[in-house]
Formats: C-alpha cells, sequence, structure tokens
C-alpha cells in the first residue's frame, strides 16, 4: 500500500526537469514540450493531423517562398518563449525577425503560429497556448480541429491591445491572413477528403506570383 501510495504521488507530481535537461534527452524520446519545469509528452499524431500540417506547411510555405515574406518550419522546431519550449505544428518568421533564429531554435514569438487540435491538446491548444502565445507576441495564431464531428478552423490575429481577437471569414467563407499579405484560406479544403494538393490551391491563392515564379524563378 505504502508502495502505491508513493507511485501515486509520483504520477501526480512528476519530479521538475531544467531546460537543459530537456534538451539533453535523446531526439527520438523528446517528443515534447518544456513549460516551467514540467516536460509534456504528446501522444503520436494520427494521419489526418500529418496530412494537414504536410497541406499548410507546402501551402504557406510555397506562399511565403515565392512572395519572399521570410521562413516557414514545420514541427518538430522549437519556439522559446521565456518559461516555455514549444513546438508549434507550423511556424512563420518574417523576414524583419529572422534575427531571432539561431542554429537551433527560435527564441522569440513567431508570426504565425499553427496547432493542430489532437483528442489530447484539445485544453493545451485552446486556453493554455492561447493565452501563452497572445502574451508572447505571437502576430497570429491558427487553431485547425479536424477530429471527426469537430471540424473546425479558427483564425485569431494580435491586436494592437496586445490581446488575440478572432479573424473572421469573408463574404466567401474565406479566412484572411494579417501576417502573410495576401494569402487567404477556405476552411472547406481542410474538410476534404482526400485532401488537395497544394499547388491547385496556391495557383488559386496568388495566380500572378505563382505562374511569375514558375517562368522566370530568377526574377
Amino acid at each position: 500500500m505504502a508502495q502505491r501510495a508513493i507511485d501515486s504521488a509520483a504520477l501526480a507530481h512528476p519530479p521538475r526537469v531544467s531546460y537543459e535537461e530537456w534538451l539533453a534527452r535523446p531526439e527520438d524520446a523528446r517528443q515534447s514540450e518544456w513549460v516551467d519545469g514540467e516536460v509534456i509528452e504528446f501522444m503520436p499524431p494520427k494521419t489526418i493531423h500529418q496530412l494537414i500540417v504536410f497541406l499548410l506547411g507546402k501551402l504557406v510555405g510555397l506562399f511565403v517562398e515565392i512572395q519572399g515574406l521570410g521562413t516557414v518550419f514545420v514541427s518538430p522546431y522549437e519556439m522559446r518563449l521565456g518559461q516555455s519550449a514549444r513546438e508549434p505544428d507550423l511556424l512563420f518568421v518574417a523576414t524583419k525577425n529572422l534575427g531571432r533564429l539561431d542554429a537551433n531554435r527560435l527564441t522569440g514569438p513567431a508570426d504565425l503560429a499553427v496547432e493542430i487540435v489532437s483528442d489530447d491538446s484539445v485544453a493545451r491548444d485552446r486556453i493554455v497556448k492561447f493565452a501563452e502565445y497572445e502574451a508572447a507576441g505571437v502576430g497570429e495564431y491558427w487553431i485547425v480541429d479536424a477530429r471527426p464531428g469537430r471540424e473546425a478552423v479558427e483564425w485569431f490575429g494580435l491586436g494592437a491591445d496586445g490581446h488575440f481577437a478572432p479573424i473572421w471569414p469573408d463574404a466567401e467563407g474565406r479566412l484572411r491572413s494579417v501576417v502573410l499579405p495576401g494569402f487567404w484560406l477556405d476552411p472547406a479544403w481542410l474538410r476534404q477528403d482526400p485532401l488537395p494538393d497544394a499547388l491547385p490551391l496556391l495557383l488559386r491563392i496568388a495566380p500572378e506570383a505563382l505562374r511569375a515564379a514558375l517562368i522566370d524563378p530568377d526574377a
């Protein structure tokens, strides 16, 4: 009984881990985030989670590349925010903020962070990270929930008052980014089965820029 009580207490109050100890964990054993001494372990992602990350990574990445706006990363890539080390599913760093990057991580807020909701991350993505990213100054936060029966795409932009405000769809149902000028997304794309290819979508979003990049890549 005493051993069981000790084991239960250990599970309820796991030992605190320093940031350096977390970094020292083997890469293949570090599917986690570090928050003020606590290690947050992840469940293995489901297929739809990875497919959406891959689609958005290509779509946003190509848009950013042909427009010369900055750099895009997909998880796992660390964003260090004060007493936390997060790994958004996708993040964008604008050209003016590339100085926040070093050989290992982004130190400071991304201009855009994207999280794909999993069964174990609902509160973490919608409440904890929402508040954390807002306080850190992340310019835009996209939350994508692709779980069956719960599908939703929500965008939030950081206002002048330092708080996130919803980015509402326009008359055509499109979400338009502020930190990625000219970029828009139709949430219905992420509900298609199978998911669409990135290039045809990009041709709809930025036809002139894409054609120019394909015809004269050195322009």
